[in-house]
């Protein structure tokens, strides 16, 4: 990942938060096939392996599944808030109309090697987890114990465990630290303005820069 020093970000527990509040990831590999990608939820276990370990499942019939039983490395990918960013919120704008629009966005890059579990008691943990993670929101949450489990043990069937401990992460916050104090406030109040998520982690870095 391209990382100028001022977006680079290191800290596990950050790149561990992201993961955690955006888990849809992009999971790549490179087979016989070629290149592959599809998109699968992940739950970060931290104290899983030194950098986190992450668990999924995947479809029996996901033709990517035989890449991942190669035990090449996998690379998974999580998107964070992005927004696009107009130089008219610049206050440079005003004083010498040197801007140009550009696009904030936090992203973490992880790295592993899969490997694929078919444990009926791991899939159980591991879909029951995924649910009441993503149910949490819910006024009236939704288990997996919720439905049959004869129907349960059936959909069991046509699915796979992935485990991926993470051997190397990156983590890029393009969040406006490149501009000046000025121009951050504004870009601040142009997405606060439309309670975009991007307006506060601008707001966090520009706090975390100026204590």
């Amino acid at each position: 990942m391209y990382q100028p020093p001022a977006f680079r970000e290191d800290r596990l527990d950050v790149l561990h938060g992201l993961m955690r509040a955006h888990p849809l990831a992009m999971l790549v590999t490179a087979g016989e096939g070629g290149l592959m990608a599809n998109l699968i939820p992940f739950l970060i276990d931290p104290a899983g392996a030194e950098k986190g370990l992450l668990r999924a499942h995947l479809a029996r019939a996901n033709n990517q599944l035989a890449a991942l039983r190669a035990g090449s490395e996998a690379m998974v990918l999580f998107q964070g808030p992005n927004a696009y960013v107009t130089p008219n919120w610049y206050a440079t704008k005003a004083e010498t109309h040197k801007v140009v629009p550009t696009w904030n966005y936090a992203t973490v890059h992880a790295w592993g090697t899969p490997r694929i579990l078919e444990s009926t008691d791991w899939l159980r943990q591991q879909v029951g987890e995924l649910t009441d993670e993503s149910e949490k929101a819910q006024a009236h949450a939704w288990s997996v114990d919720d439905a049959p489990e004869p129907f349960v043990a059936a959909q069991m069937k046509g699915i796979v465990g992935l485990e991926i401990p993470i051997a190397r992460i990156e983590g890029k916050w393009k969040v406006s630290q490149n501009r000046p104090a000025a121009d951050r406030e504004g870009v601040i109040e142009g997405l606060g303005q439309s309670g975009h998520p991007m307006g506060e982690l601008v707001a966090e870095r520009y706090r975390e820069t100026s204590e």
